[in-house]
């Protein structure tokens, strides 16, 4: 039985990742101070699950946690560019000497694997597509700057003291146990609570803007892979579908998924909104041999199911 420690690990990735140690018949200690997680993520997990009420910026914390794993998977952040605008200070304590707090324990421990959650903001504003990872990174808000220096550390781990470490660069992840309130790729969840709800969804400009949504269960079995793939460690790499959708073409599939008219809303688009975003994934694939297990299409499904779940029945429709 492998033991896993999820920093992070009541939050909407990193729960979803602890569910699936758990369903593997193996260990997870979950370490989350529930300033953006929630412990009901977790109530329904079943195997040897421990939880430990803490905070990433506490090293002795950390090294308790860390003792007897054999690896970490780091999710825990501090999430939304908007925050870190506004407190670039906090985003700088919580993801960067987090994440160097969780390194330390991982070299003193003797992990096997360090997995980080990094995120695509680290190649800014460019217009270029596919975004690869041999692509200049041009980090703009004090988030982006962080993630990018979390992921510099991990690599430094990794060549100075031999610390298997691996980043991912995530791409508008989605499903069960997303926060519908959370500043965290909160499109999917925004449009199908609305919809649900008979209400308006509200689309920023157009609705042409493209985005690489990627399935929940996707990112898990990449963090896991990683921990079983000797080639990833040392890397950065992007962790997506490599596909791309529009908003308005998303709206059209919930409208078929939930059987209701979308009736969108449009409003003025957002400053500094990036037009369209896309993964490439061929340093994952030979890397580790990674590919999408669930197309968009059936985890929209899914994720439309779970937040119908969350409702009263008269409340919803019915899916197709």
């Amino acid at each position: 039985m492998a033991k896993y420690l999820v920093t992070g690990g009541a939050g909407f990735i990193g729960s979803n990742i602890t569910h699936r140690i758990l369903s593997n018949g193996d260990s997870a200690r979950v370490l989350d101070n529930l300033s953006t997680g929630r412990i009901e993520n977790l109530e329904d997990a079943k195997g040897d699950l421990e939880f430990i009420n803490g905070d990433i910026r506490d090293l002795q914390t950390l090294m308790q946690a860390a003792d007897g794993v054999d690896y970490i998977l780091h999710q825990a952040a501090l999430p939304s560019v908007q925050r870190s605008v506004e407190n670039p200070v906090a985003s700088n304590e919580n993801n960067v000497v987090g994440t160097l707090n969780v390194l330390i324990a991982a070299r003193d421990c003797r992990v096997k694997r360090f997995v980080m959650a990094s995120s695509s903001s680290v190649y800014g504003n460019t217009p270029t597509l596919p975004k690869v990872e041999s692509m200049p990174t041009m980090p703009l808000s004090p988030y982006a700057v962080s993630k990018l220096a979390a992921e510099r550390y991990a690599m430094s781990f990794y060549t100075v003291y031999g610390v298997p470490t691996v980043a991912f660069r995530y791409f508008n992840v989605f499903g069960p146990r997303q926060d519908p309130k959370s500043h965290y790729a909160a499109v999917i969840p925004l449009f199908i609570n609305a919809l649900l709800r008979n209400e308006a969804p509200i689309v920023h400009g157009d609705g042409e803007q493209s985005r690489d949504f990627t399935f929940i269960e996707n990112v898990v079995y990449g963090n896991l892979l990683a921990c079983e793939s000797d080639a990833a460690s040392g890397h950065a790499m992007n962790l997506a579908c490599g596909d791309r959708i529009t908003l308005n073409e998303l709206l059209r599939k919930l409208e078929n998924i939930i059987g209701v008219d979308a009736n969108a809303k449009h409003i003025e688009s957002r400053t500094g909104d990036v037009k369209h975003s896309q993964a490439g994934i061929d340093l994952a694939r030979k890397l580790m041999n990674f590919e999408p297990q669930i197309r968009f299409d059936d985890g929209l499904k899914k994720t439309v199911e779970y937040y119908q779940s969350l409702l009263q029945p008269e409340a919803v429709g019915a899916v197709a």
